[in-house]
């Protein structure tokens, strides 16, 4: 049996397709587990995959003053996080792999879960999520 790299292993969860959310889902307390900082009171998951979420955070809602001054939060990428899906009651935790601001009051953070977040754990996330047929 042949052990796969770690860029193979990236690749790989880098297909898995994501999914438009009907209605953006709140998050609150988005933390930075290295700088052991508040980063976000609040933000709206509005895609994801069972590897990971795409979160948009308002600049207002940042706590570091640092970042609602700066054009990038870009120093973040890297960093481990945990947040907690307001509907669903849940604490979670990532990494967070890339951050953009999409205009004056608007970052975009892309989460890919945990190494350690067993597959069927990230697969049961999915189907919890929810979708326009919820809505109907």
């Amino acid at each position: 049996m042949s052990k796969k790299t770690n860029a193979a292993v990236k690749m790989e969860r880098r297909v898995a397709p994501r999914e438009k959310l009907q209605q953006p889902i709140p998050v609150t307390g988005l933390t930075s587990l290295d700088h052991k900082v508040l980063l976000s009171r609040s933000g709206h998951i509005v895609d994801a995959s069972k590897t990971g979420f795409l979160l948009i955070v308002d600049r207002k809602s940042l706590v570091p003053q640092k970042y609602r001054d700066a054009l990038s939060i870009a120093e973040i990428e890297g960093d481990q996080m945990i947040l907690v899906i307001e509907p669903m009651d849940l604490e979670i935790g990532g990494r967070i792999v890339r951050t953009k601001r999409l205009d004056k009051e608007t970052y975009e953070i892309c989460v890919d879960y945990s190494d350690d977040a067993p597959e069927y754990w990230r697969e049961a996330l999915m189907d919890m999520l929810p979708r326009a047929s919820d809505y109907n």
